[in-house]
């Protein structure tokens, strides 16, 4: 199975105190929260270009597995991780925040993002 195609958020858990515990201001989780961001992920080989757009912003990352690539962060940081594949998932750690990118079935994603004890959890389905 693939990751490429075009996904939007359909729900989310812990939105707001993961969004907190990384930093976000309260008016920008205000307004993201009800958002549906949209993914669209290019797979080629082991090299992945996902573009996420949630509202106005728009954020780019590509990176191939196993090397280690510049990663924008939802704060706008830029990280230095290495992306590895693991069965039908993607993982990194980007700065004590442990992402898993899960191809659930052919139309689902599953994102799980950890941070101490709080887990963000992004569900996406194919458009």
């Amino acid at each position: 199975m693939s990751f490429s195609g075009k996904y939007q958020l359909e729900s989310q858990e812990n939105f707001e105190p993961f969004m907190k515990a990384i930093g976000l201001p309260d008016e920008l989780i205000q307004k993201g929260k009800n958002i549906k961001s949209i993914s669209e992920i290019e797979e080629t080989g082991d090299n992945f270009k996902v573009t996420v757009t949630i509202g106005t912003k728009v954020l780019t990352n590509s990176f191939t597995i196993g090397k280690e690539a510049d990663i924008e962060t939802i704060t706008g940081e830029k990280v230095k991780a290495v992306v590895m594949r693991e069965g039908k998932s993607l993982k990194v750690s980007l700065k004590g925040i442990e992402s898993v990118t899960e191809l659930v079935d052919e139309n689902t994603i599953l994102n799980t993002m950890t941070l101490g004890s709080i887990v963000y959890k992004r569900m996406l389905k194919r458009m």
